[in-house]
């Protein structure tokens, strides 16, 4: 079991442990594809970019930090730079943004991608495209490889 470090205690070891995440994720969503459990496969397809793109942040730490101004508490005694918090937890909500503040736009669109499987993985299929962004299969699995192998790819440079 990785025990992952925090950003503020070890940056570069926060970093390469997300790394390893965002490969372990990868292997996972393309085994669980494999298989025929499209939905897992998405979920961790989706949790490998949540990775990959935490190690990227932590590699870009000064400018989410100025981008995230602030300070959060995170325990009775301890007290972190809000785009540090940021950088270690990931938010959903602010994947976009932080892709956005690293600039590669390869990575913006994998984390889009990304961010449609988590849709996907809750809401499944739908033949009319109102719930999900989804009416087929095949398209899912498209993005699901597509995600993979950037990760793959990506993490290892």
């Amino acid at each position: 079991m990785i025990a992952l470090s925090k950003p503020w205690v070890d940056l570069e070891k926060y970093r390469r442990d997300r790394l390893k995440e965002a490969l372990y994720e990868a292997e996972l969503a393309e085994e669980f594809l494999k298989n025929g459990l499209i939905r897992n496969a998405a979920g961790k397809a989706f949790q490998a970019v949540k990775a990959y793109l935490a190690a990227v942040a932590a590699a870009h730490r000064d400018r989410i930090v100025a981008a995230f101004p602030g300070r959060r508490r995170i325990s009775p005694a301890k007290v972190v730079e809000r785009g540090e918090w940021i950088i270690a937890v990931m938010p959903t909500s602010r994947m976009r943004e932080v892709a956005a503040i690293v600039g590669d736009r390869e990575l913006r669109l994998m984390v889009e991608l990304a961010l449609d499987l988590h849709e996907f993985q809750y809401n499944g299929l739908d033949g009319d495209a109102e719930v999900s962004r989804y009416a087929s299969e095949e398209m899912v699995r498209r993005d699901i490889e597509e995600v993979v192998a950037f990760i793959k790819r990506a993490a290892r440079a």
